[in-house]
């Protein structure tokens, strides 16, 4: 089980990488976008497109990795003043009471919506768009399997932590 959840770190960390070298891309896109629009009087759609798609793969990629590093969204103004073990008792508590439930809720509410882009091959409704909008919606799925896997890496991280530091 401990190889399981390492690999699933791994996996976050490989995934958080990628979504690293695309933000280096979604750079060029969007200033390629500036130059051919406000210099050369050129625009396209499928250009402008790839930004958005690769906006969104940045975040959904990233998200259980941010989770991992701890990045994620806390009120931190209670969290800092826990102990360890509150610390550790509160992320436990997050993760399996809020987590959990809504990465299951966003992966059983997107399936319908994702099978029914793949069924139609669903593409860009925008002339000269791209034809993934289908792929691009998949991503909703790849990010909450990512964030239940990564759960039940922070949950094993978590009890570690509560048994380290008990009296």
């Amino acid at each position: 089980m401990s190889r399981l959840l390492d690999a699933i770190e791994a996996l976050n960390d490989a995934l958080f990488r990628l979504a690293g070298l695309c933000t280096l891309l979604l750079t060029a896109v969007v200033f390629t976008v500036v130059v051919l629009r406000y210099a050369v009087g050129i625009g396209s759609t499928a250009l402008q497109e790839s930004g958005l798609y690769l906006h969104a793969l940045i975040f959904m990629l990233a998200a259980a990795a941010g989770l991992r590093r701890g990045e994620h969204v806390r009120v931190d103004i209670l969290y800092g003043r826990f102990s360890p073990r509150g610390q550790a008792t509160a992320d436990l508590l997050g993760t399996v009471l809020f987590l959990i439930p809504f990465a299951g809720f966003l992966l059983l509410t997107s399936w319908a919506y994702v099978a029914r882009a793949w069924a139609i091959q669903e593409r860009s409704m925008d002339p000269g768009g791209l034809p993934l909008v289908w792929l691009l919606k998949t991503l909703i799925l790849v990010m909450a399997v990512q964030l239940i896997l990564q759960a039940a890496v922070e949950v094993r991280h978590a009890l570690h932590r509560r048994r380290q530091d008990s009296p």
